[in-house]
């Protein structure tokens, strides 16, 4: 077997023994997600997918936190008369625990309101250019307010009626759409002072999704394509002081989002719904990756209904996972290692448990911490600096903490981290030292977004014009 062959299926095999290492080790009730209509709920209620959760330093800023959060996967940029809203009578928070405890200690929470002008009497989004955030030609407008909520602590209203910059329409719609609607939805508030905006943007993750073809395309012949090129999705970002979210012992946070609402929703017959009933939980997403192929279909809906403090129970409930038998059978000559945590086959795997659980001892794990899918970020480690002469400052990577950039996932989550690459260099052995030829190579051929990231706050970039007629690039 070729060099170049022999490291796309080790990629391949290693996608699969990802999955194989962490349902062994989280267990059902813990596994991770990455929601691009992951769950068979979520896939048919869009408006609560939420797609990516990214928690980082910022850059620059760097005594603040950013935490983005997008929703509703593959919008294509021209999908109107319907463009996409946030969903009303919707709970969405970005959730903290500052003590290691799998418990929400602050929550951020967005709640939305859709206006509709002349009492919703045209078909059309808008009905003449859109120069404004105010302005009457847009005909459907949404605006949020922003609260903060503390454990223990009561609820603080931090922005009223605050503005969403609408879908990108197209050019003639929306001719500065970049500097007219995007940035003046940027919203200060607070002494600090603090940031919120919220909006579409450009969906910030970046990978090949071909792996469920027959794990691309059964000949490894679809690779280095970016499925997500083109795509936008809603987001919103904030970003607040470090000392508004870390609590007494240390600097560590753990973050993770879910969508809420009422438990009952009733068709009323005449094109209208009714909410009734106490908010329930229908959509949570912590750490990226591998809930869409490791979580089974029938477990999917309860991830996302569960909480943190659940995540510890179960991790022997799954002793034969599927995806082995899955990637044996595509290609007979791959054997697939086991890493279940079983003493007697020689692999032992508490590295994925630290990654994805507990943090890492010594960068960002909590003291006394309870085992819990979050994303875990230390804001006490340094930014890196690409240009920096000084030893002590990192330099930045996208592969993040493997490749000495300790401000990288899976310390947080930065926007350019490649999630992807990482991961699978972690499976194979990367922070055991178990240093194989290609534990410095493999990936999924897709190393960066399609399109530049901001370098200011919002930080993710503009989203694609709903008029650019070429905006899937394809792949090499």
């Amino acid at each position: 077997m070729s060099g170049t062959r022999f490291r796309k299926v080790l990629a391949a095999a290693t996608t699969v023994a990802l999955g194989v290492g962490l349902l062994s080790s989280l267990g059902p009730q813990a596994g991770l997600a990455s929601s691009h209509r992951e769950a068979p709920l979520t896939a048919a209620d869009p408006q609560i997918d939420n797609t990516d959760v990214y928690a980082f330093r910022s850059p620059d800023r760097p005594n603040t936190v950013t935490l983005v959060s997008s929703w509703i996967p593959f919008e294509e940029p021209a999908g109107g008369p319907n463009f996409y809203l946030w969903a009303e009578h919707t709970n969405y928070d970005i959730k903290i625990d500052n003590n290691g405890d799998a418990k929400p200690d602050i929550t951020y929470r967005w709640i939305f309101t859709t206006h509709y002008a002349n009492g919703g009497n045209s078909f059309l989004y808008n009905n003449g250019p859109v120069d404004s955030l105010n302005d009457p030609n847009l005909l459907i407008q949404q605006t949020y307010d922003l609260y903060r909520i503390k454990a223990g602590g009561g609820t603080k209203l931090l922005l009223n009626n605050a503005p969403v910059a609408p879908s990108n329409v197209g050019d003639a719609s929306m001719p500065a759409y970049n500097s007219e609607l995007f940035d003046a939805a940027v919203k200060t508030f607070g002494d600090a002072p603090s940031k919120s905006w919220v909006g579409q943007s450009d969906d910030p993750f970046f990978l090949d999704l071909r792996v469920f073809d027959l794990l691309y395309g059964a000949n490894l012949s679809e690779v280095g394509d970016d499925t997500l090129a083109g795509f936008n999705v809603n987001t919103f970002a904030l970003q607040v002081p470090i000392s508004r979210v870390t609590g007494p012992n240390d600097q560590i946070i753990g973050v993770w989002s879910t969508a809420s609402r009422p438990g009952t929703r009733v068709e009323n017959g005449s094109g209208g719904q009714a909410f009734t009933g106490g908010s329930v939980q229908v959509s949570r997403l912590g750490n990226p990756l591998v809930n869409e192929v490791v979580i089974p279909v029938g477990l999917k809906d309860y991830f996302n209904s569960s909480k943190p403090t659940q995540d510890g129970a179960a991790a022997g409930l799954v002793t034969d996972p599927e995806l082995p038998h899955v990637i044996n059978a595509v290609y007979p000559s791959i054997s697939v290692p086991d890493s279940d945590n079983d003493p007697s086959n020689g692999i032992q795997r508490d590295d994925l448990v630290s990654v994805f659980l507990t943090g890492i001892q010594g960068l960002n794990q909590p003291a006394n911490v309870t085992p819990s899918e979050m994303l875990r970020l230390n804001l006490a480690t340094p930014l890196c600096d690409a240009t920096s002469s000084d030893p002590n400052v990192p330099d930045c990577d996208p592969l993040g903490v493997i490749a000495g950039d300790v401000q990288g996932y899976p310390n947080g989550r930065r926007l350019s981290d490649d999630v992807i690459d990482i991961s699978l260099r972690v499976v194979i052995g990367k922070l055991l030292g178990q240093n194989q030829p290609t534990s410095d190579t493999i990936g999924d051929g897709v190393n960066a977004n399609d399109v530049p990231f901001l370098d200011s706050f919002p930080y993710v970039a503009f989203p694609h014009s709903g008029s650019d007629p070429n905006v899937h690039v394809p792949g090499p």
